[in-house]
């Protein structure tokens, strides 16, 4: 009787206690987050804007590309995901940039995404220029004529250099880097791996969600 009596009240407390006990503690500023300041303006004010700051030539951005696009996948209605190829002045970056937004203009970005970050981290391949990265390209069984206008068009050029004024104006230090609603920079300084920073990063949303249910 009394054996059963005490795992009752084991299992009761532990019931409680996991009640109690949020995932997280509340999210502290430094350690799980920094304020963007200037707040940036986002290109949908009606929905929560997550960015993504990342480029093909970063390995940590080539593990961390399966989970954050699992997770990006199932965000709720009122979330939008945008990603956002830095170069932090290396060309050879630049030139995984232009890739990006080439592959989004030809039409091919959804089918060679991963594949450009197998070609680089698993396959060694070297697409640090453009020769080698039309080449490659083509090779995929995108037009070759077709993917070098893009990839040379004034719009992609553009489009790098704006994607490196706002990786200036959300300071971003290094890639992969997430930030929410124009307002903040999840850091993560005591996460152990992606799934603890997506989860985290999940909080952060919740976070600006409460903050424009008040306005």
């Amino acid at each position: 009787m009394f054996g059963r009596i005490n795992g009752w009240c084991l299992a009761l407390a532990l019931s409680l206690l996991a009640i109690m006990t949020p995932a997280r503690a509340q999210l502290a500023v430094g350690r799980d987050y920094v304020p963007i300041v200037p707040a940036q303006t986002t290109d949908n004010p009606g929905k929560l804007e997550v960015l993504e700051f990342f480029s093909y030539g970063c390995p940590h951005c080539s593990e961390f590309h399966p989970v954050v696009s699992k997770w990006s996948a199932a965000l709720p209605a009122d979330v939008v995901f945008k990603r956002v190829p830095v170069s932090f002045g290396r060309p050879a970056w630049a030139s995984l940039a232009k890739l990006y937004y080439a592959l989004e203009v030809t039409g091919d970005l959804a089918r060679l995404d991963g594949a450009v970050f197998n070609a680089l981290h698993q396959a060694g391949g070297k697409l640090y220029d453009d020769k080698s990265i039309i080449e490659w390209v083509a090779a995929q069984g995108v037009d070759a004529r077709k993917f070098t206008d893009a990839f040379n068009s004034f719009g992609v050029i553009s489009k790098v250099k704006r994607a490196d004024q706002m990786a200036q104006a959300y300071k971003i230090q290094g890639v992969p880097a997430l930030a929410v609603d124009g307002k903040y920079l999840v850091t993560g300084k005591e996460t152990k791996g992606f799934t603890e920073l997506i989860a985290l990063t999940d909080q952060v949303i919740n976070k600006a969600r409460s903050e424009r249910g008040k306005k």
